[in-house]
């Protein structure tokens, strides 16, 4: 068993209620995966339609523009939620 972890800023961790959560993997997971069990933690929020404008990094490799189906997260790997910022 290993763990992934999970970094919300801004209006992702205003929406989420916490800065980061730990979820609890036997194997890699998709980041689509990563999303739906996020979500599943904060039911009756808005993080969903907050994760939806969110850029992605794991492990700080941005990741946003590939498909969630396709991008594994490995035991051990962490995954930044990013909403967009205003400003420079």
């Amino acid at each position: 068993m290993g763990q992934i972890e999970i970094h919300y800023w801004a209006a992702a961790k205003a929406a989420a209620g916490v800065a980061q959560d730990v979820l609890e993997v036997a194997e890699a997971v998709t980041l689509s995966e990563v999303v739906r069990r996020a979500v599943d933690l904060h039911q009756d929020t808005r993080l969903a339609d907050v994760l939806q404008v969110c850029s992605a990094l794991v492990d700080d490799r941005p990741v946003k523009r590939l498909d969630p189906e396709t991008v594994l997260v490995e035991p051990g790997q962490s995954v930044e939620f990013l909403p967009p910022f205003a400003g420079g």
